[in-house]
């Protein structure tokens, strides 16, 4: 058995991932597609030196802000780890937002006709040419559903929506739909999904204090280091928004607010995407009793 929490940005995930873990003798595996990246912290609310003293966490800090990850690594790396969990007699608790990869690794990746290059590399070209809005909406039209799990700042799953449908005249979704799989573990699904107001005020407030933090110095530092903003970690929700900053073409409270409008429309995404999936136990607040939680989790684990 493994335990997965999961739900949007901002609402306490990492929180209640520590005292379950705490609580049943369990580790963390981490499932967000940011807090893979070494040296990015203060943006992708990497758990803190503390924290991670308390209870062991996996799959944090593994690649640099220049290398590219993906669901199937996810599989890869997140099956060892909680091999390795298990075989200690520990609980894993796969933890994030990433709903792609808890999927992926549930239920498998789906296969898909081969890309032929021709229409690969036209629709780099038109995405050169016409932006990313262009087939963004191009995408909305041709598959809705994949599109909604997709952010318009997201040119690679942008790309690979449209690939996959003018290589096979199939959508994406399509696949998803045709080629689902029982789940390879016996998992227990915790989401959060506290109200949309008290969700975005609490969005609003963490973006301020990752400013406060030191957000700006930590980027400083990154591309000191020789990373650029094209490197997959810096174009990444909470880092790309502060560009206009460093260029000098938006102030700080621009850019601030700017990455708060858009962490709030990546959290409506993901609640779109959590609401086609059913879930064990559901936690409509922030605020909840752990007691009542491990009250329903231990008796599974015993039997």
């Amino acid at each position: 058995m493994i335990i997965t929490i999961e739900g949007p940005t901002g609402s306490g995930k990492s929180a209640l991932a520590l005292q379950l873990a705490e609580e049943l003798s369990g580790e963390i595996v981490n499932c967000d597609s940011r807090q893979i990246y070494r040296y990015l912290n203060i943006g992708t609310a990497k758990p803190t030196k503390e924290e991670l003293s308390l209870v062991p966490h996996h799959l944090i800090d593994i690649i640099n802000p220049d290398q590219f990850y993906n669901a199937g690594l996810f599989i890869r790396d997140a099956s060892a780890a909680i091999d390795d969990i298990k075989a200690r007699g520990k609980m894993p608790i796969i933890c994030g937002g990433t709903g792609l990869y808890v999927r992926s690794l549930l239920e498998g990746l789906f296969s898909h006709p081969p890309i032929p290059s021709e229409i690969r590399e036209r629709l780099k070209l038109r995405m050169e040419k016409e932006g990313r809005e262009a087939l963004y909406k191009e995408l909305s039209e041709i598959d809705p559903a994949f599109a909604a799990k997709v952010s318009s700042n997201d040119p690679q799953r942008i790309l690979r929506g449209l690939e996959v449908y003018h290589a096979g005249g199939k959508t994406i979704s399509a696949h998803w739909q045709d080629q689902k799989k029982e789940s390879r573990y016996n998992a227990y699904r915790i989401l959060i999904n506290p109200p949309r107001e008290v969700l975005y005020e609490r969005i609003n407030k963490r973006l301020l204090r990752m400013v406060e933090a030191g957000l700006i110095e930590e980027i400083s530092g990154v591309l000191k280091q020789g990373y650029s903003w094209d490197d997959p970690g810096l174009s990444s929700l909470g880092y790309r928004e502060f560009r206009p900053y460093f260029e000098e073409e938006e102030s700080l409270e621009g850019c601030a607010l700017i990455a708060a409008q858009h962490h709030r429309n990546y959290a409506k995404r993901q609640c779109t995407w959590y609401r086609k999936i059913r879930f064990d136990l559901t936690l409509d607040t922030i605020s909840f009793r752990l007691s009542d939680i491990t009250g329903e989790i231990k008796p599974l684990i015993i039997n």
